[in-house]
């Protein structure tokens, strides 16, 4: 030890000896381990209203690490890496195999895989029962921002895939413990767990994108059990979006747009139609029929259908102005928020004392006519769960292209971003919110839209791929991974608020865009529809194991590196093909039409 003037010390020097005989070589392994066995809420709590007496109280409530369960000291857990090391070290070099064979372009390969370390971060912990809790970034001394938020997480798409039981147990939390009156949800899970949720009002990104997450996960597993046991709860926070105790009356004339007032991930609240928080409303409500379909629900499924048909209407005519999606608001009208005076948030319950600029005479803090980076965010989400179109094919290609064309900003240098700093000098990057010259700017915008939000970025710009904008896409993601090279920043630490945030997870939609991996293991189905011609290798990973599928030389195989896959068919797409191999075996197929193929395993 090196102990300092104090006669503490975080230093120190450790050695192994070891006799050798001439030209002889060794190995001496080292573990490292630790044990802080109890956790407690040390953390900013953002339940609103609490007294320094029930801050305190909760505070000193304590609960287990699940490390702890498993290991009672730090002794007990280094001697479990010893004796498991090479197992353990053979189970994570199949993925690390797996992952880097894929055939993607090297700055999308590098996004995919850099931002998983965000679940190896003091972002992400386990609880004592060994569900899955998640800050949305870590600051120095303490996480950033608490709760597994609805809204962030919901951009996270890698822990779906890579951990399934770990995702599951994230909804089975939400459900149980955050759920407030009238199916309100409230979008930080506080804890220890048992805690009443948070009074703060909902938000509509997270809410919905909650109920589009248990569908992912319930295809991901195929856990009907699981669904059945969640439903009731999921049910209550579709609904909500009418019900008469929803204080912010998001949609109480059930026309599928949302007009009340919309709180959301950019922190602050949207008044009236708007395409980003209606299009995630539609999602959910579609989510939510193909999960009432599947649980025999008719009435729910009758009720959301006939709400996502009058949505998706009015959505694709009323709030498309030709290039892109926006927000259909009369900023000058005071009275749209003047209804609206209750309910605990961030800011004053009162919606004018809040959103009122008596300077301007006009709202602040809205999108009005701005092109937005989340615009078509819902549809985002439905194409990576196969829920087919919430926006028209073109118009979200139109408004894709225009995100690229106004929010894609090829020289910082030049560009004036009175918010916080991501992006700066000659890197380039996509900003939240633009204002195309012939569109006005309200006199307060939106807040952070001159800001490079990674996760942002990674979301618009594998719906771009997806969409057949390849090469703007690919420009998108680049910027980002020029932005963390290594050398300006960490490249495995992308900044939001906080390091390690887990937004930038959404990256891992890159693999499903470029892969067209669908899947459905309650019907045990699987595809893939890569977006590009020829031969190609893809990572894949479900809830019992992981492998790669590829093409070459007109020769298909699905290979499972890890675990079990049991499925019935395989869904592919190819101009011809000779052979079809799974786990070693030709398989027989169904030839559908000239180029799709359902095989069928014998």
């Amino acid at each position: 030890k090196n102990p300092g003037s104090d006669g503490s010390s975080d230093t120190a020097t450790l050695a192994a000896h070891i006799n050798l005989n001439s030209g002889e070589r060794r190995r001496v392994r080292f573990i490292l381990s630790w044990s802080n066995p109890y956790m407690h809420n040390f953390w900013e709590i953002t339940h609103i209203g609490l007294t320094k007496e029930e801050i305190a109280q909760r505070r000193a409530k304590k609960w287990k690490n699940y490390y702890a369960v498993l290991f009672p000291t730090s002794r007990d857990s280094a001697i479990y890496g010893m004796k498991n090391f090479s197992q353990l070290y053979k189970n994570t070099d199949l993925y690390r195999k797996a992952m880097f064979s894929c055939t993607l372009p090297e700055e999308v390969l590098d996004a995919v895989t850099a931002n998983i370390a965000a679940l190896k971060s003091p972002s992400c912990l386990r609880l004592e029962d060994g569900s899955f809790y998640g800050f949305e970034g870590v600051h120095a001394h303490m996480g950033s921002c608490e709760g597994t938020c609805t809204h962030v997480w919901s951009y996270a798409y890698a822990p779906a895939f890579l951990f399934p039981a770990l995702e599951r147990s994230a909804r089975t939390n939400e459900y149980t413990y955050s759920m407030q009156k009238a199916g309100g949800l409230a979008f930080r899970v506080q804890l220890p767990l048992g805690e009443p949720p948070s009074n703060h009002r909902p938000a509509v990104d997270g809410q919905y994108g909650s109920v589009l997450r248990v569908y992912r996960e319930f295809l991901i597993s195929g856990d009907i059990n699981w669904l059945k046991g969640i439903w009731p709860e999921v049910k209550r926070s579709v609904e909500y979006a009418w019900d008469k105790e929803n204080i912010d009356q998001w949609d109480m004339n059930r026309d599928g747009i949302m007009e009340g007032r919309q709180h959301h991930t950019l922190d602050m609240e949207l008044f009236g139609p708007n395409a980003w928080l209606s299009g995630m409303y539609l999602s959910g409500l579609l989510a939510a029929a193909k999960m009432a379909q599947v649980l025999g629900d008719q009435e729910a499924q009758s009720v959301y259908m006939s709400i996502f048909h009058s949505g998706k209407e009015r959505l694709n005519h009323m709030l498309f102005n030709g290039e892109y999606f926006y927000q259909k608001v009369n900023l000058k009208d005071k009275a749209m928020l003047e209804k609206f005076h209750e309910g605990f948030s961030m800011h004053d319950p009162d919606a004018v004392a809040s959103y009122w600029n008596t300077e301007a005479e006009e709202m602040k803090y809205q999108a009005g006519e701005g092109c937005m980076i989340d615009q078509v965010l819902g549809q985002w989400h439905a194409d990576m769960l196969n829920l087919g179109e919430v926006f028209e094919e073109e118009k979200t290609r139109l408004a894709l292209h225009s995100i690229y064309k106004y929010n894609f900003i090829g020289n910082m240098r030049e560009f004036v971003n009175p918010c916080r700093i991501y992006s700066m000098n000659d890197e380039r990057g996509t900003v939240i919110c633009s204002y195309p010259e012939n569109r006005k700017m309200p006199f307060i915008p939106v807040p952070y839209a001159g800001e490079t939000m990674t996760g942002f970025e990674y979301q618009a710009a594998s719906h771009m791929i997806r969409k057949g904008l390849i090469a703007e896409g690919r420009e998108c993601v680049k910027a980002v991974r020029d932005r963390y090279d290594g050398e300006k920043r960490n490249p495995w630490n992308e900044i939001e608020c906080g390091s390690n945030y887990v937004r930038s997870m959404s990256s891992y939609a890159l693999l499903l865009a470029y892969s067209g991996f669908s899947y459905d293991m309650y019907r045990g189905e699987i595809g893939f529809h890569p977006i590009e011609k020829g031969d190609y290798k893809y990572f894949w990973s479900l809830d019992t194991g992981f492998g790669t599928a590829g093409l070459k030389n007109d020769i298909f195989t699905l290979q499972v590196c890890y675990g079990h896959l049991k499925i019935n068919s395989i869904d592919i797409e190819t101009d011809e093909i000779s052979k079809i191999i799974y786990e070693g075996k030709k398989l027989g197929y169904i030839i559908q039409d000239k180029q799709a193929f359902t095989l069928k395993i014998m």
